[in-house]
């Protein structure tokens, strides 16, 4: 009986590989680690407090008439997505220096829109942004990592129409937001531990110790897929530099390989979600809502699977932006994929190129 099992085990592991070929031990290790689920670890906290960040501003703004500021005021409130595992003083910390982060490289962005800068002029910039957000972000060891929010941030409203009479306006907004989203951090810590010195003294000092390296590999990625993501679409390349930030955000190759993997089939299959919810055209209410919804669900996923978050995070991003620039949703699901997978392939390229120069760097 043993002898039979152990025959049928081995001969299905020796199908499988004659199909799909001999499976590596590299090859092993990204596959377990993208289809790996995580615990939930609270993520229901965060997904009330995330949505409600969003939902409020949006709102207001629905409730004033000034739909066209509400992409600003939904990446101000993507300061409440910071520090979900720390404890509330570090976590309010985190959220303010995410906050100012975000204002300073939505008025970088705006500035490039208004005084109409070259294309390859705003790219540079937007992957200098990447650089230094990254060093910035790894150096005080903030969560989320990377910069994928900034590059996000930047890149959306260097391509969008600016002028000199909303720049105020759209600092305002945002700035509203995302202190409307450190407030409600701060509130809800109150009401759990009743302690204004619990809410608000960090118990982790703020010691910088950044990994420059990282920093640059994910700054010339950006670049990268920026330039090449512009010679196919004068609109939408920053998408292209937002996979290459992703992909390029960790230090270790496989966990680079497996966000190169869980980015591009999550935004693919993300986008025949944003695709049914665009084509439908919903009244802004509907669409509104849809955003708070999709804001929830990446926050209950993305600490689970990141591709499977992806299922969430890609229709959320392209809400997001038709809200304030509505687009014709063909052209905007076809640019996001394919701007996705130029990102991820110049991610995946020169993750696999640094790898090999640490190796040739290593003593033998």
């Amino acid at each position: 009986m043993v002898t039979s099992r152990f025959w049928v085990r081995t001969n299905t592991i020796s199908e499988r590989n004659s199909f799909l070929g001999p499976e590596t031990r590299p090859l092993r290790k990204i596959r377990q680690a993208a289809l790996a689920i995580g615990p939930h670890a609270g993520a229901h906290r965060v997904a009330i407090r995330a949505a409600t960040s969003i939902g409020v501003p949006l709102i207001i703004l629905y409730c004033m008439g000034r739909m066209d500021l509400s992409v600003y005021a939904a990446f101000g409130a993507l300061s409440s997505l910071y520090g979900r595992f720390h404890y509330y003083g570090d976590r309010v910390r985190m959220q303010l220096g995410a906050g100012v982060i975000f204002v300073s490289v939505l008025l970088i962005g705006t500035l490039l829109a208004v005084l109409d800068t070259d294309t390859s002029v705003r790219i540079m910039t937007i992957a200098l942004v990447a650089t230094l957000v990254t060093g910035i972000v790894g150096g005080y060891k903030w969560h989320p990592d990377g910069a994928t929010f900034a590059v996000f941030v930047a890149g959306a409203v260097a391509t969008m129409p600016g002028d000199w009479i909303n720049l105020a306006q759209i600092l305002v907004v945002t700035s509203a937001a995302a202190l409307f989203s450190v407030l409600l951090t701060a509130a809800l810590g109150l009401l759990r531990t009743r302690s204004w010195t619990k809410v608000f003294r960090p118990i982790r000092p703020a010691v910088f110790q950044a990994d420059w390296s990282v920093a640059v590999t994910v700054g010339v990625g950006a670049l990268l897929a920026g330039l090449i993501g512009q010679t196919f679409d004068d609109d939408h390349w920053y998408w292209a530099m937002v996979a290459a930030s992703v992909v390029l955000a960790g230090a270790a190759t496989t966990s680079r390989l497996t966000r190169s993997i869980q980015r591009f089939i999550g935004t693919t299959l993300g986008v025949l979600m944003a695709g049914v919810l665009l084509w439908f055209e919903m009244p802004t209410l509907a669409v509104i809502s849809a955003v708070i919804v999709l804001q929830a669900a990446a926050e209950l996923l993305i600490g689970r699977n990141y591709g499977v978050a992806m299922l969430a995070v890609t229709p959320l991003a392209l809400l997001m932006v038709s809200l304030a620039n509505p687009i014709d949703p063909e052209i905007l699901v076809a640019d996001r994929v394919f701007e996705t997978f130029i990102g991820s392939l110049v991610g995946t390229g020169i993750a696999l190129v640094s790898a090999k120069l640490r190796t040739d760097e290593r003593p033998s």
